[in-house]
């Protein structure tokens, strides 16, 4: 199974198209720097914004340049789950190793059309579905109950909690054990998470440190907690800096003051408050990230 720190990767942009030499150079820099994983399209790869085909070609682009060295997650999540299951089949045909899938967002299914949805999209494919529970954005809460029920499916294979509950994480372990991995979608909460028995984080800040991150992670799953803590303690304040507007406007502007891409966006997302830009930057430079 999947473990460590595995990156939600930022899309890039350039004169309103996908930036694929910066998109190659970055899945380099991810395979040197240590990271564990690749998430593209996902939430803080602007996923919204991007068409089918760009979705399907952005997932086999990343797929190629790893070539093996690290596991592909693609981002294949839809508030239709016949759309769920074309991303999710496309991402499998073009060799994903897993699937990430955001629950149904702005329909608000009740859980057992959340239970329904997933076993569908897993009844059609072969890959691990990783369940992706964020009610920020989706409107609905995956109670730990429908997770223990979607753990039985063969496939569904773990969950990226973004609740923000750390008694939502133990009730997930505490009832579905070794048959679901949990997975931190805060990275503030990693180090808590990874504590009560957590496989690892799909990290927004490793976009900008993914060696911290994957040191983190690394130190957790080996129980070497004193150094994991000293990590996460570490990297709070960077972390913090990158949710002062909404993901991923700083993460995408802090990998353009590393000078790794534009900071483009789509709209609706729009470039970052000038002000907002200067604690970006000051929290970058304590890191260590800038001059």
């Amino acid at each position: 199974m999947f473990t460590g720190s595995m990156v939600a990767l930022i899309t890039p942009f350039k004169d309103g198209k996908i930036d694929w030499q910066s998109l190659e150079a970055l899945v380099d820099f991810h395979i040197q720097s240590g990271t564990n994983g690749i998430v593209p399209c996902g939430t803080t790869g602007e996923s919204a914004t991007l068409s089918h085909q760009e979705h399907d070609d952005i997932v086999k682009a990343v797929i190629k340049g790893v070539n093996k060295r690290l596991p592909v997650i693609a981002g294949t999540g839809s508030n239709s789950t016949d759309e769920a299951v074309r991303l999710t089949r496309a991402a499998e045909k073009s060799g994903a190793d897993g699937a990430l899938m955001i629950s149904p967002y702005y329909n608000r299914p009740t859980q057992e059309g959340i239970y329904q949805h997933y076993k569908k999209v897993a009844s059609e494919v072969g890959i691990p579905i990783i369940v992706y529970n964020i009610p920020g954005r989706t409107g609905s809460k995956i109670e730990p109950e429908t997770l223990a029920r979607l753990a039985e499916i063969k496939n569904i294979a773990g969950v990226k909690e973004a609740t923000g509950s750390v008694d939502q994480a133990i009730d997930v372990i505490r009832l579905c054990g070794e048959n679901l991995a949990v997975y931190s979608g805060e990275d503030t909460l990693t180090f808590s998470l990874m504590a009560l028995g957590g496989k690892g984080v799909i990290s927004t800040v490793a976009n900008v440190a993914p060696k911290e991150m994957s040191q983190l992670t690394e130190a957790c799953l080996k129980r070497e907690w004193e150094k994991a803590r000293d990590l996460q303690l570490r990297l709070t304040p960077l972390i913090r800096s990158l949710f002062i507007e909404t993901n991923p406007i700083p993460v995408k502007t802090a990998v353009a003051l590393m000078g790794k891409c534009t900071s483009d966006l789509r709209l609706p997302l729009t470039p970052m408050a000038e002000g907002n830009v200067k604690k970006l930057k000051q929290a970058m430079a304590e890191f260590g990230l800038i001059q």
